[in-house]
C-alpha cells in the first residue's frame, strides 16, 4: 500500500444517518475493507438538520467532496428524506452559481448492511475528486 501525505489528499466528508448509513459504514470496518484515510464520517440523526449554508461553508473551508448517506425513503422521520432531497437540489443550484462542481455533493441511500454500496460511493467520489485535483472541469 502506498502511503501519501494525508494533508495533500482532498478531504471527503460523509454525513451518515445513525439509523442506516452509519451502521453500514461500521459494517465496512467489521469486514476489514479499506477506503482512503482522508474520508471523515460524521454520524448524524438525520442529515436534513444541516442548512444549505453548511454545505457551502464546507466547500469554502477546503472540503473537496461531501456524500450525504441517508436511509432514503425508509427514514424514521416522516418527510425528512423528501426535505433533504429538495435541500440538496437547492444547494446544487447555489454551487453552480458559485462555479463549484455539483458532483462534489452527492445524496445516496445506504442501508445497515450495504458495505459494497458504501465502498462504491466512497471510491467513486475519491475518483471524481482526484480528477478535479488534476485540473478544472466544467460545472454540471
Amino acid at each position: 500500500m502506498t502511503h501519501t501525505n494525508r494533508a495533500e489528499q482532498p478531504k471527503l466528508l460523509i454525513l451518515a444517518t445513525e439509523a442506516c448509513a452509519y451502521p453500514g459504514a461500521d459494517n465496512v470496518g467489521q469486514i476489514h475493507a479499506e477506503y482512503p484515510t482522508n474520508t471523515y464520517i460524521v454520524r448524524v440523526p438525520a442529515p436534513v438538520i444541516f442548512p444549505e449554508s453548511f454545505y457551502l461553508r464546507c466547500f469554502e473551508r477546503g472540503t473537496a467532496g461531501i456524500i450525504v448517506m441517508s436511509c432514503g425513503h425508509e427514514c424514521p422521520y416522516p418527510g425528512a428524506y423528501d426535505a433533504l432531497a429538495a435541500r440538496i437540489s437547492r444547494v446544487h443550484e447555489q454551487m453552480a452559481d458559485r462555479n463549484i462542481e455539483t458532483d462534489r455533493l452527492r445524496l445516496c441511500a445506504i442501508c445497515t448492511v450495504c458495505s459494497k454500496a458504501f465502498l462504491k460511493e466512497v471510491l467513486q467520489m475519491h475518483e471524481r475528486l482526484g480528477q478535479a485535483a488534476s485540473g478544472p472541469r466544467p460545472v454540471r
